[in-house]
């Protein structure tokens, strides 16, 4: 006597609960990617500022910068410029804030410094 296989597989609300959740992340994704983007330039930026002597020097550096790499985000005034040794070096910390749903926020804190 044979036995009768059970099919297996996804069923259709199955199929759309996970499309459902794909639609979602990808939402969040397409939120989130422009703002790492935008870290990425700061972070460039601010490697190109610290190249200057002076805290002014660095802070026109870092303009310039962000003039021909759109950020909005960030402004020279919000970096901090030390010196370690006889290197200078550039740091910054800010916060992006993407509204989900109702109140849901995704809290994005974004930190880096100079090579």
């Amino acid at each position: 006597m044979k036995l009768k296989r059970q099919q297996q597989g996804l069923t259709f609300v199955g199929l759309v609960v996970v499309g459902v959740l794909l639609a979602l992340a990808g939402l969040v994704a397409a939120q989130v990617f422009p703002t790492y983007l935008e870290y990425m330039a700061v972070q460039k930026a601010v490697n190109k500022a610290s190249g200057g002597s002076t805290v002014a020097e660095v802070r026109d550096l870092f303009d310039k910068a962000a003039t021909i790499d759109d950020i909005r985000t960030i402004t020279a005034k919000d970096l901090t410029v030390g010196k370690e040794g006889d290197r200078v070096v550039v740091s910054f910390d800010y916060v992006r804030e993407i509204h989900l749903a109702g109140p849901a926020w995704l809290v994005m804190k974004y930190k880096g410094r100079s090579k």
